[in-house]
């Protein structure tokens, strides 16, 4: 196995071993875990997609997450991101799937607004645009060590309140329906999650945050958006450039994500499965700073 750098800040490429080696292999997952626990964004490249062999290479890592309620694939194991109508057309702007594609343009983290939130996603490309419809990475384990001692000791354990609401209504008040709404109320985590593995923290915050335990709304917002600003420098991420037969997958706890935009006349299809995190992930310890708090 090889792994080559996808930037100066995260992710690398692995060669030499498939998604299939993955699921079928024991030595094969060990070698890619440990890739994934350290370099937290994995490109594999030009792999033979489909989905039931996504969701055994995503199995491999962990339970998979059931897909939300009013999302396409709603209670199954895959998420479909299209702007494809069922007829074959191409949905128009102001139609729902448009809506959901531009707010995963903000930054986000998957599933952090969930009573279980996620160790990590796995995304594969089905229909790409010529141009556009990029995702762009940055490692918020680098955020969180570019802080100075003196704020990484006052927010560590901070916290943080996220809702699935608060990201949607930032692109329209009605994309998140009454349904989404009852199903997913807010929930809180802390500010940072340490790696088990390596034991190095990262920032856990994205667009789906808005309050933080004993700030005003505007203190908390201000901290918020400082530290994703950061996080989301330039100069800090990786645009991935999507090719037929990539399969990226992404550490949840360690690292943001966003989609970019590509043109409304060009069809785009993606499909993520999303692994649920779990006490071995180091969940309960972040679950523990809010027992702490309390």
């Amino acid at each position: 196995m090889q792994l080559v750098p996808l930037s100066d800040s995260v992710g690398v490429e692995v060669r030499g071993v498939s998604i299939v080696d993955v699921a079928s292999d024991h030595a094969a997952y060990l070698a890619v875990r440990a890739a994934f626990e350290e370099h937290s964004v994995l490109l594999f490249r030009d792999q033979p997609v489909a989905d039931d062999i996504q969701a055994a290479f995503s199995r491999s890592f962990g339970p998979l997450e059931r897909t939300k309620v009013a999302s396409l694939g709603a209670g199954g194991f895959y998420s479909i991101l299209k702007n494809i109508a069922p007829d074959g057309s191409l949905v128009p702007d102001d139609h729902r799937e448009a809506l959901v594609a531009r707010a995963n343009q903000l930054w986000h983290t998957d599933s952090s607004f969930k009573a279980t939130p996620a160790l990590a996603s796995v995304l594969s490309a089905r229909t790409i645009p010529g141009h556009g419809g990029e995702t762009q990475f940055a490692s918020t384990r680098k955020a969180w060590e570019r802080l100075p001692a003196a704020t990484q000791a006052r927010l560590r354990d901070a916290v943080v309140t996220h809702s699935y609401a608060n990201s949607r209504d930032q692109v329209s008040p009605n994309l998140a329906n009454a349904e989404e709404r009852a199903a997913l109320p807010p929930v809180q985590w802390r500010l940072s999650w340490r790696n088990p593995v390596n034991r190095r923290r990262a920032l856990y915050v994205a667009s789906h945050a808005y309050a933080i335990e004993g700030m005003s709304d505007n203190e908390a917002k201000a901290t918020l958006s400082g530290l994703i600003e950061d996080a989301t420098r330039e100069e800090f991420t990786y645009l991935h450039r999507w090719r037929a037969g990539d399969v990226v997958m992404w550490d949840n706890r360690a690292t943001m994500h966003r989609g970019r935009p590509w043109p409304g006349d060009a069809a785009r299809h993606m499909v993520r499965t999303t692994i649920s995190a779990t006490a071995a992930d180091g969940l309960e310890e972040v679950r523990g700073a809010m027992a702490r708090a309390a």
